[in-house]
């Protein structure tokens, strides 16, 4: 074991705050990594509130890390000392299941385990996340983040980035499809980028029509206000996919009425009951899917990265000294950044 250092809830009424905590000393297949910076996602705040009614205390947010490697386990082979390297959502699986032999351990049939707010598989204890300066986790749930990347920039990739790809791959956008895009927070963002890298021609739907430069900005190359009835209207039966990045419940009908026939709506960003009720006709009479998708596997995490190297695509940021983290997350449900929260872990030291 060894002294750590990271913020933490207490409890889900208390704001975040300074806390030593012991890391495990690594196992043979471990990697030891000082953590560099740390994206700070939505759903951190939702844990640490207790929203979903999981929390475990005390909670150490933060799936979203790139840093070095410090030390290896005996048997770790594919990282060594000096790496750079990433992990997001997940550090350990049952790793045999049918999920888990098909690299797409996300879905693993026994739970995944959490980077943060679950029982490690091995000794029970609480993992515990990213607001951190080290982690230790197996080499199976490392990623090798690639030299064209700017490292802080690239961080949010491993969730932000990877809920939007993995989907968006999964079901087969290609060149020419017509894809909206729901939502202009930090996963709609992406959400843009990839469909548009992909060949796409992407739609972005949005609230406010304050938001159509910056969505144009991001690469869409329509803007429809969906408060605007006439604009929903004249889209009816237009497009291939839609993806549904919006994280509160909202009504799904209008926007199934702008699929084409076979037409897939992914959510992503809701996992509330849907509400208001969904009308089964705009699914019956147009054999259109509604579907959902979480994360992605180890592998394909790695493929986004590289994928994103390839394209020159990163996530858009804003650094955060992590002194301030309690005034971000009122930011953040404010929808007040652009797109997402980076903690640069140097300010851990200061």
């Amino acid at each position: 074991m060894y002294t750590a250092i990271g913020y933490a809830a207490q409890s889900a009424t208390t704001p975040l705050a300074p806390m030593t905590f012991s890391r495990r000393s690594p196992r043979p297949d471990d990697v030891a990594i000082e953590i560099l910076y740390c994206g700070v996602c939505h759903s951190d705040i939702h844990q640490a509130r207790n929203e979903w009614g999981i929390a475990v205390y005390p909670l150490m947010p933060g799936h979203e890390i790139v840093g070095k490697v410090t030390e290896v386990g005996a048997n770790v082979s594919k990282h060594k000392v000096g790496d750079l390297v990433g992990v997001g959502c997940m550090v350990d699986s049952c790793r045999q299941c049918e999920a888990c032999a098909r690299d797409l351990e996300q879905y693993c049939l026994e739970g995944a385990t959490m980077t943060y707010a679950t029982p490690d598989r091995v000794d029970g204890s609480n993992t515990m996340g990213g607001y951190s300066n080290s982690i230790v986790v197996s080499e199976h749930f490392v990623v090798r983040i690639p030299e064209k990347l700017d490292l802080a920039a690239a961080a949010p990739i491993l969730c932000a980035g990877i809920t939007t790809y993995s989907p968006l791959k999964h079901y087969g956008v290609k060149a020419g499809d017509k894809v909206g895009v729901l939502g202009m927070g930090g996963l709609g963002h992406m959400g843009i980028k990839f469909a548009k890298a992909m060949g796409a021609e992407v739609t972005l739907f949005t609230r406010s029509a304050s938001k159509a430069e910056e969505g144009r900005r991001q690469g869409a190359d329509h803007v429809i206000v969906s408060t605007d009835a006439e604009q929903m209207k004249a889209a009816a039966g237009h497009f291939d996919f839609l993806l549904d990045t919006i994280p509160v419940q909202h009504d799904l009908n209008p926007y199934l009425e702008t699929l084409r026939f076979d037409g897939v709506h992914i959510l992503v960003g809701l996992i509330e009951p849907v509400d208001p009720a969904l009308h089964a006709a705009n699914l019956v009479m147009k054999r259109r899917v509604l579907a959902g998708s979480l994360i992605g596997g180890i592998a394909e995490t790695q493929e986004v990265l590289d994928f994103c190297a390839e394209h020159g695509i990163t996530c858009d940021i804003e650094m955060l000294d992590i002194k301030h983290i309690n005034e971000a997350y009122s930011r953040m449900i404010a929808g007040d950044v652009k797109y997402r929260f980076v903690i640069d872990m140097a300010t851990l030291k200061a």
